[in-house]
């Protein structure tokens, strides 16, 4: 079974900007409720379709697997709910484990979380001095709910 272990946390600064270039990713989703959520992606020219499974704490089962570029495109503009998840992902390597931070565009303008992947829960690391707050867990940050609620709408 394939599964994911990743937590979320808030970006307080734009440093990782300096060691990483941003790559457009465009997602949509085909289904998305607590139990699984189906999503579509294009980045890099390369279509994806992947799986994922209810959250136990930070770990989700997680199925990814490539389609034609041109498939991907046509779920995102004709299946998937709108608006379609735009942002720019930054990869930033810092003491042996690789953070993504997302850079969400649109409707999710302003939005800036970071993303690192661990072989188990208990797994230890630092944080970049412009990590902040922890929100793995916290719905309102799920990307799948980003469509029904986006960012532009959260209250201060």
């Amino acid at each position: 079974m394939g599964k994911e272990i990743e937590r979320k946390f808030i970006v307080e600064s734009d440093a990782y900007k300096e060691l990483s270039k941003g790559v457009l990713y465009r997602q949509g989703y085909l289904s998305s409720d607590m139990k699984r959520t189906v999503r579509v992606r294009i980045c890099d020219n390369r279509g994806y379709i992947t799986i994922k499974g209810k959250s136990q704490g930070a770990t989700r089962p997680e199925y990814e697997y490539e389609i034609p570029v041109d498939d991907a495109q046509e779920m995102l503009e004709d299946l998937c709910k709108k608006p379609i998840i735009e942002k720019l992902r930054y990869k930033y390597s810092f003491e042996g484990f690789v953070w993504e931070i997302d850079e969400f565009l649109g409707d999710n303008l302003g939005l800036v979380i970071a993303e690192i992947e661990l072989p188990d829960e208990n797994t230890k690391f630092n944080r970049p001095h412009w990590i902040g707050k922890e929100v793995t867990g916290m719905p309102e940050y799920f990307n799948s709910n980003l469509v029904h609620n986006p960012y532009k709408n959260w209250k201060p």
